[in-house]
């Protein structure tokens, strides 16, 4: 999940989030299933008829997390995802982020350059410097 979210402009909300699973092999009526379960999932079951232009910057993020949930990945990998937001849609949104890779079980990697946010969604961390560990560990063990 990018920070520019990646939704296509032309495509409603619920198109958006059945892509992947048109390539994906899924028959028409399980891709409608899993696209309805994925935006029930992210809390915008009645967005789907709606465009990404009609959408709030903390909707757009979580059409393109349930976009890329309803694929059952392993593991999310999550580039700069709330860097286009403000900072109360910041807030909320990285608490729902944490609610579903909490709910689901997923491996999530989150990249950011943000303290706060790492600190907030994490249960470990790893801060890099030129393409090397600097540190690794709990939030906790490097607040401290």
């Amino acid at each position: 999940v990018f920070q520019s979210y990646a939704l296509f402009p032309h495509m409603t909300v619920t198109q958006n989030v059945e892509y992947g699973l048109g390539f994906s092999g899924f028959g028409r009526k399980e891709t409608a299933e899993r696209a309805r379960a994925g935006l029930e999932l992210v809390g915008l079951s009645n967005f789907g008829d709606r465009l990404p232009s009609q959408l709030s910057g903390g909707q757009q993020q979580r059409v393109a997390v349930a976009r890329a949930l309803v694929l059952e990945p392993q593991v999310l990998l999550f580039d700069e995802p709330l860097s286009n937001l403000d900072a109360k849609l910041r807030r909320r949104v990285r608490e729902e982020i944490r609610e579903i890779q909490q709910k689901l079980g997923l491996t999530v990697v989150y990249v950011t350059h943000d303290q706060e946010e790492a600190l907030a969604v994490s249960d470990r961390i790893i801060v890099m410097n030129n393409a090397v560990i600097a540190q690794d560990g709990t939030p906790r063990e490097l607040y401290e």
